[in-house]
């Protein structure tokens, strides 16, 4: 029998991560009246906008819906400076979230957490750090997100390149001198390809190495105006309304229509709207059957083709930067200014990885199968591991034996995209299954309200522990593994399916059910006594 001492905890609430949903769930925590406290592993707050600091690193969502909608306050006070901000204002702004609600105490920084076990007899966690602290807590929030863990290619000899080799996941906080140097940019996904325009004009030489293209399009962002940010004050109540309740978590207005209420003419006029359409207006203000008219969709590739071929000077780079193994959509597509236009430049070149692959890096450079390329500087723009990677390798271990490091070999397997049988008390928000591919941090505040509402309600009525059962996380996979197929992002050989990481299952790591899932199946569950057994009383379990 468990004596009260046993379960005493040095915090109620451990939140680990202090990105944009980390600092929410402390706040969320504190407001709540719980003891908590946020490890973080960087120097600073800031999560994926700490660790991403390469140049033009920014939003390619709009910068207000990207933002904190909590208090009328903080939106009024933080006057973004464009529509989509960069990565240093980003950083500004969530290190004044931080301050302005006084949060900075309760957060440790520097602190990488390389293990987090379940106490069953304590009914707890024991989480410990590398530099060996050791913090016990009731409940464990790991907002670590699912672009923490930078994926480095797989390429011979890496550890041998004696000029400067960094991922743009792990940036130098210095500034990195571009001018004059050979510059070779691996990836050609956001990172790769906003740091290209970035630098082409300073850089002596910059190679972009492509495995596959991908649908880039415009971001067109704008200065933030004056008008704007009156609107959106005045208007407030109604943008958090839309944002909290709009499938992709954007304001981007429909198009109102389907391509079967158009000419071919008609059509072709409005590609060209949409063209100009800022960031993921090009997804979610498209025709309504873009996503499932595979016709429709030929269609605006085709469009999207000519208008690579109408910007890209040389012909053969031209084809080789225009897709041809998915349609739009089907991968998470770039939002950048002056992709194409910077293979106009004398100085910039584009390698395909296809039709020359990698042989090695060596001291000097890269070898493809073309031959050898001197650089001074290599950028690894090669992605994540995605949705699992910083989970499987925290060293969680739950209830029963349940480590995440073997048993999510075959792929992650949870309740909601953010909770797990036999991980009792904790909680990962923006992990495997938990964003359905709009504006992540709409989709990670839904999640983190409903934590926080279920641990206040589980204080009130004398529960401690929340663990969703067997049948839960089964219904949820049922779920995924049904719509998966129909997603939109469907394309197997994307990062959404772990294709970036060699010999990482192919498995979905989005919600295929968006929003909409999310709400209906967590209903679902609050509607019955207990949350269908998923609440207990460790007092109940254990005969106190």
């Amino acid at each position: 029998m468990a004596s009260r001492s046993d379960n005493e905890v040095d915090v109620e609430v451990l939140v680990i991560g202090a990105g944009v949903v980390g600092i929410y769930a402390l706040y969320r925590a504190i407001e709540a009246g719980f003891t908590a406290r946020t490890l973080e592993a960087g120097d600073d707050v800031g999560g994926v906008w700490y660790w991403n600091r390469y140049p033009a690193a920014r939003f390619d969502s709009e910068s207000y819906t990207y933002g904190y909608l909590f208090s009328k306050e903080l939106f009024d006070d933080w006057k973004w400076e464009e529509e989509f901000a960069t990565q240093p204002e980003i950083e500004r702004y969530l290190n004044h979230v931080v301050d302005r609600f006084d949060l900075r105490r309760h957060i440790q920084t520097g602190q990488r957490v390389v293990s987090a076990r379940w106490d069953d007899d304590g009914n707890r966690w024991e989480v410990t750090t590398g530099t060996g602290e050791t913090v016990r807590a009731r409940w464990v929030i790991s907002a670590t997100g699912g672009l923490s863990v930078p994926h480095y290619p797989e390429i011979e000899g890496l550890e041998d390149f004696q000029g400067e080799g960094h991922h743009t996941g792990a940036w130098p906080h210095e500034p990195l001198d571009f001018a004059g140097k050979r510059v070779a940019i691996i990836g050609n996904g956001p990172s790769g390809g906003q740091i290209l325009p970035a630098i082409s004009d300073i850089a002596a030489q910059v190679d972009l190495y492509q495995r596959t293209p991908t649908w880039t399009t415009p971001l067109n962002n704008a200065p933030m105006t004056e008008e704007k940010r009156a609107w959106l004050s005045e208007n407030f109540d109604q943008v958090v309304q839309t944002l909290t309740q709009s499938p992709t978590g954007f304001m981007h207005p429909p198009a109102g229509k389907f391509s079967t209420d158009d000419t071919p003419e008609q059509r072709q006029a409005f590609y060209e709207q949409i063209w100009k359409a800022p960031g993921f207006g090009k997804l979610t203000s498209n025709y309504y059957d873009m996503t499932t008219n595979r016709e429709v969709n030929l269609e605006f590739c085709d469009f999207l083709a000519n208008k690579i071929r109408s910007i890209v000077a040389d012909p053969v780079t031209a084809e080789r930067l225009i897709p041809t193994d998915h349609l739009f959509g089907a991968k998470r597509p770039p939002f950048i200014a002056g992709y194409f236009e910077s293979f106009n430049k004398p100085n910039v070149s584009l390698i395909s990885l296809r039709q020359t692959p990698f042989v090695r890096v060596d001291a000097t450079g890269i070898e493809t199968t073309e031959g050898h390329r001197d650089y001074d500087i290599i950028v690894y723009a090669t992605g994540f591991d995605f949705g699992t990677g910083a989970l499987t390798r925290m060293g969680v271990v739950g209830r029963d034996g349940l480590d995440l490091s073997t048993d999510w070999e075959d792929g992650p397997s949870d309740f909601a995209g953010f909770s797990a049988h036999r991980l009792p008390n904790f909680f990962f928000p923006g992990g495997p299954h938990g964003a359905g591919g709009g504006n992540y941090p709409r989709y990670s505040q839904d999640q983190i309200d409903w934590i926080s509402d279920t641990l206040v309600y589980a204080r009130e009525h004398g529960f401690d522990r929340f663990e969703p059962t067997a049948e839960h996380e089964e219904a949820w996979m049922t779920m995924v593994a049904t719509l998966a197929p129909l997603s939109i992002f469907s394309a197997e050989h994307s990062h959404y399916y772990g294709a970036n990481v060699v010999g990482k299952p192919r498995k979905f790591l989005l919600n295929p059910g968006g929003r909409g899932k999310l709400h209906e199946m967590l209903g679902e569950m609050t509607a019955t006594e207990s949350f269908g057994g998923a609440l207990a009383s460790s007092d109940e379990r254990v005969g106190v």
